[in-house]
């Protein structure tokens, strides 16, 4: 099913809002929440301030993650009306990483249109500022706040051959930095913070050194990390072999045992008296 952007139908505008500085909107973006009818909101708060801001008057309803697929229906009668519809989130676009999908989704099942506005996104940033390659890359957005089921992502994760891109909490970085490190190896990678905010940083290092430079940093957070590039998979390689290659980049035998163990999905005790076999 197509659809024309400007057809004069009911519209649902999904649009980008600043993620710090208010002057990070643009002037489309300000044009269509001015002429919509309603906004559905992540935080009514934070759009009353933007809105205020730019000295705009509308009717917000507040829809995030909780509440989103309840007010499908709500949606659904506004666009019945012929009215047009805003989707905003806290900062940034909507449904990367924020509420927005399940109101989107359910409008493109019903016919109406469902138009996206480019602007503000802090992967993007993140990324043409990391000094890492930057095509191809894989957005993957959260981890799992689950120190089993992250570990289980990131294992599917390492043999990609992209740039990875993740948003992390501050409470949690210093846990996913060691799970990278373990998982997917020393790569080079970029932590930015608070971006286009005043406190705005970009840290540059290897996943081994990095986790001493970043302690207890607050802010919003994307982590940029070198994608498996060379393919190297140590597959062809014995596990002793395997052993050996960590041993000789500097690491002890204890952690070369539990990075085979990871690497090759086997339980490190298995590891351990394989090596010890020949002792």
């Amino acid at each position: 099913m197509s659809q024309k952007s400007y057809d004069g139908t009911p519209t649902v505008y999904l649009i980008p809002t600043p993620i710090g500085n208010m002057e990070d909107i643009t002037l489309r973006a300000l044009n269509i929440l001015k002429s919509v009818d309603v906004i559905f909101s992540e935080d009514t708060r934070v759009t009353s301030i933007l809105l205020k801001h730019y000295q705009i008057e509308k009717k917000l309803i507040s829809s995030h993650q909780y509440n989103e697929a309840k007010n499908e229906t709500k949606l659904l009668s506004y666009l019945e009306q012929g009215k047009m519809v805003g989707i905003v989130s806290d900062r940034g676009t909507p449904v990367i990483s924020d509420p927005g999908y399940e109101l989107a989704r359910i409008a493109i099942q019903n016919g109406y249109n469902v138009v996206g506005l480019p602007g503000p996104t802090a992967l993007i940033p993140a990324l043409i500022t990391s000094g890492i390659a930057p095509n191809p890359f894989l957005f993957y957005g959260f981890l799992n706040s689950k120190d089993s089921k992250r570990r289980k992502e990131l294992e599917s994760l390492k043999k990609i051959a992209a740039t990875l891109i993740f948003y992390e909490a501050p409470h949690r970085l210093s846990k996913t930095l060691q799970d990278m490190f373990q998982i997917l190896g020393n790569r080079r990678v970029s932590i930015s913070r608070e971006i286009s905010k005043k406190y705005e940083e970009i840290y540059r290092e290897t996943l081994e050194n990095i986790s001493g430079q970043v302690v207890d940093i607050k802010g919003e957070i994307v982590i940029i990390v070198e994608g498996n590039f060379q393919g190297e998979t140590h597959d062809n390689l014995t596990i002793i072999e395997h052993i050996n290659l960590f041993l000789k980049e500097g690491m002890s035998v204890k952690d070369a045992i539990k990075q085979v163990a990871h690497e090759r999905g086997i339980h490190k005790n298995e590891v351990y008296q394989e090596y010890h076999r020949g002792d």
